[in-house]
């Protein structure tokens, strides 16, 4: 019932951000309008146009010598303002006679609603209407090609060692319990150890993908281990009998028959240990990543932002046209957790071989 009413409000809250409201106005590119973009633009559709296209129109003549002296016709971003009035919401900042123009130029169809199609294509923003979830994707999928590159060649490793070359004393058995603990301890003090040792100690660069990868690999790194110990008992004795049999070697029988039919389970074990570090926020708060980030990140070393880093930055912001935008970034990402989590069963059901 919970998950139902969370799903619900979810929905109802986030739906809006995919829709923005759009003006149709004349833009006067003058001399007067190179100085100061609100010249381009008549003063009664001012109040009404988001600033971010009045600041943008100098930077366009300046581009594109040719625009000046013309008149186009454009469909430009509203305010923030001007849309929450239209999806019903309050819209303190407009007066009586600011919504009855928006209500004329509604009916004279100068103002329409539309996908939000730069909610997708662009960066954070401090102005409501102009933010997007696009540095923080791509920032999302830097980390954790860090942190696959890392966690997933050592956890395999580590648990094909475990499982079937290293002998049973009590080091292997202190590793074992150690590993099973680290799966439970809290994912801040995973950020707390990344803070410590990458940051302070290596000098990896604050709030970049590396560090936010390598961070969250440590804390993946158990879940994979565990996985992939599981998945490796799971091959019957017998097949590594029938190779021993044949001559193989220990290293041979693991590489060539065990670790194949394995592969499945260990997938799907990777699968949702990333989809689980792709959820988390308080290890990537304390190693920086919750950065004003308007441009997409070009580097792994530069600073970055990630999904759920860019939704708790969203839900501290004032302005009441935030809150869509944060339930709009928490049904992305839900999108993506979910696909995650069904590809990992579906390979489980398609590969999966009972014995």
């Amino acid at each position: 019932m919970f998950l139902l009413i969370f799903f619900a409000d979810m929905l109802n809250k986030g739906l809006p951000a995919f829709k923005q409201a759009m003006v149709n106005v004349e833009v006067n590119y003058s001399e007067e309008a190179s100085r100061s973009g609100r010249a381009a633009i008549d003063r009664d559709l001012s109040s009404i146009v988001s600033r971010s296209v009045v600041r943008v129109i100098p930077l366009e003549m300046r581009n594109d010598p040719s625009l000046l002296g013309t008149t186009q016709t454009r469909w430009v971003l509203a305010s923030a303002e001007v849309d929450q009035y239209l999806k019903g919401n309050r819209a303190r900042r407009l007066d009586a006679d600011d919504m009855a123009r928006i209500d004329s130029l509604v009916a004279s169809g100068q103002i329409e609603m539309r996908f939000n199609s730069g909610f997708f294509s662009r960066g954070d923003s401090k102005m409501a209407e102009l933010a997007g979830i696009m540095s923080a994707v791509v920032g999302t999928v830097m980390t954790m090609i860090v942190t696959l590159a890392i966690a997933f060649p050592i956890g395999v490793m580590t648990a094909i060692y475990l499982e079937e070359f290293a002998p049973d004393n009590r080091l292997t058995q202190l590793i074992e319990i150690n590993i099973n603990n680290l799966a439970a301890i809290p994912s801040i003090l995973f950020g707390l150890l990344g803070l410590a040792i990458f940051i302070n100690f290596f000098g990896v660069p604050r709030s970049s993908p590396l560090v936010g990868g390598m961070t969250l690999a440590l804390m993946t790194l158990p879940v994979i281990i565990i996985s992939t110990r599981t998945a490796l008992r799971s091959v019957p004795e017998s097949i590594r009998h029938a190779a021993f049999g044949v001559g193989c070697s220990r290293w041979q029988v693991v590489k060539d028959h065990v670790l194949p039919l394995a592969m499945p389970g260990i997938m799907t074990g990777s699968i949702i240990g990333l989809a689980q570090a792709m959820g988390e926020t308080a290890p990537l708060i304390i190693v920086g990543m919750v950065a004003f980030i308007p441009d997409v990140t070009a580097s792994f070393t530069e600073a970055a932002t990630v999904m759920p880093a860019q939704v708790f930055t969203w839900s501290g912001e004032p302005d009441r046209a935030f809150v869509e935008k944060t339930a709009g970034g928490i049904l992305v990402l839900l999108a993506v957790l979910i696909s995650l989590n069904a590809s990992a069963v579906l390979l489980r059901k398609k590969f999966e071989r009972r014995w």
